[in-house]
């Protein structure tokens, strides 16, 4: 029995979802590029999954905003927007933590949501993944960019062939298949994306990259992958085994991205013993994060000795209380936490990139009505977790970040920067810097605001 299509609000939009199966812990599925919650139910080798994950879990699907019964907006949104509809799916179905089982490219959300909430996580499971879409001379196992963007542009030529083309894309991920699971898993294709959705997913996914994000996962996780994945090469998943902490890699020496129904025991068998072996171990108990990843904002007013010179110390505080309080406003707006305050100077942390970002864009604007400016910097990484405050290394990265900054702006690192795939936010390539005190050098990108 097809269980019943609910609805979450995420910010403005409606996410599909289905809850089915009963057990001890949840688990959130989240799809590749495109799903149908309803139709899932069409394709025997889906319906297998969910009718097993049900046997010894309680199993939460979704549609992606974009995608299949979700709203038509979109799919081309930042992965922190998206992280956003997972935990109000979460949130409407009851979901405290869940293990998170993460397909294709709903691998690398799952991943930066697992770093990002640890406290929402209790394992993680990669499918078929991939920390990267692209290939470049450090990540070999990507897809070639302009062999990609030709894809991409081919998916609006000839919009007749497009029946025939997903038919021909099902044969190639699941090969094995009879002919009638093969029709049943281009329909679920045909039904996920229209064409133009395709095609904006598709090119906002070529900006993926979390390898940052890699070392900051702390939760149980299960890595696995084909030997002949012809979509996401197995040296994906190896990397993936390789750079999370303590990770657990499978490889199956199989053709197609995913399996048929007659082949997909061993896979769901070795999902089962994982999360089973995980929960009996206790990783599902709730304790508080020692580590997060966090994107910190560091904000200073240019030439505040002078002008509270030129003030005079009364004129000066009451400029500064209201440079505070515009400041504060901002940081409610985008959910930003005010970590400290010194002198004329914020430290916040936030939950996404994006919205830390806008916060600072929003901050610079607003400041500007007392007359004043400020630069501002920003570092995404992993931070400890003390007295609920955030440090490490990555906050004293940001700090230094915002000291290479100019009178009114705001700088990022090129972490940062892929972080914000698909926010439509855009950078001014601001060269190489050595950072005091930090390893390395450093690509820094001014944000256009």
């Amino acid at each position: 029995m097809v269980p019943e299509t609910q609805y979450a609000r995420s910010g403005d939009v409606s996410i599909a979802y289905q809850v089915t199966g009963e057990g001890p812990f949840d688990i959130v599925f989240v799809p590749g590029s495109g799903s149908h919650v309803e139709l899932a139910w069409e394709v025997p080798v889906i319906r297998a999954w969910f009718v097993r994950f049900g046997s010894f879990a309680r199993v939460i699907h979704f549609d992606k905003r974009g995608t299949g019964m979700s709203d038509s907006v979109s799919p081309a949104t930042a992965l922190e927007t998206r992280m956003d509809d997972v935990r109000a799916v979460m949130d409407a179905s009851g979901s405290e933590r869940a293990a998170v089982i993460g397909l294709s490219e709903g691998g690398p959300m799952s991943a930066l949501f697992a770093a990002t909430y640890p406290d929402r996580v209790w394992a993680l499971v990669l499918w078929g993944a991939m920390a990267k879409e692209t290939r470049t001379p450090d990540y070999p196992w990507g897809d070639d960019e302009a062999e990609s963007l030709q894809a991409i542009a081919d998916i609006a030529v000839n919009l007749s062939e497009r029946p025939r083309r997903l038919e021909a894309r099902a044969r190639e991920a699941c090969p094995s298949s009879t002919e009638e699971e093969i029709k049943a898993l281009a329909t679920y294709f045909r039904n996920a994306l229209t064409p133009g959705g395709a095609a904006d997913l598709a090119r906002m996914n070529l900006a993926i990259d979390i390898r940052d994000v890699l070392p900051a996962i702390r939760v149980p996780t299960l890595v696995l992958h084909n030997t002949g994945d012809p979509w996401v090469d197995v040296g994906n998943g190896r990397y993936l085994g390789d750079h999370i902490p303590g990770a657990t890699y499978v490889e199956f020496p199989t053709e197609g991205h995913i399996p048929s129904t007659g082949t997909s025991g061993p896979y769901v068998d070795e999902i089962e013993r994982f999360l089973l072996r995980a929960w009996d171990a206790g990783a599902w108990e709730e304790s508080e994060p020692d580590r997060v990843l966090s994107t910190v904002l560091f904000t200073d007013i240019v030439g505040s000795s002078e002008r509270a010179a030129a003030l005079g110390d009364r004129e000066w505080r009451k400029t500064l209380e209201q440079h505070h309080e515009l400041v504060r406003r901002q940081l409610v707006r985008f959910r930003g936490r005010e970590v400290d305050t010194a002198g004329d100077g914020f430290f916040a942390s936030f939950d996404g990139p994006a919205r830390a970002i806008r916060c600072a864009c929003a901050i610079s604007e607003s400041v500007g009505e007392l007359g004043l400016d400020v630069r501002a910097g920003l570092q995404t990484g992993e931070c400890e977790v003390v007295d609920e405050k955030v440090a490490g290394i990555a906050v004293h990265t940001g700090a230094r970040v915002a000291s290479q900054a100019q009178p009114g702006e705001v700088l990022v690192s090129s972490t940062v920067k892929d972080f914000v795939a698909g926010s439509e936010i855009q950078f001014a390539d601001r060269g190489v810097a050595a950072l005091k005190g930090i390893p390395g050098e450093w690509r820094l990108f001014a944000v256009e605001h």
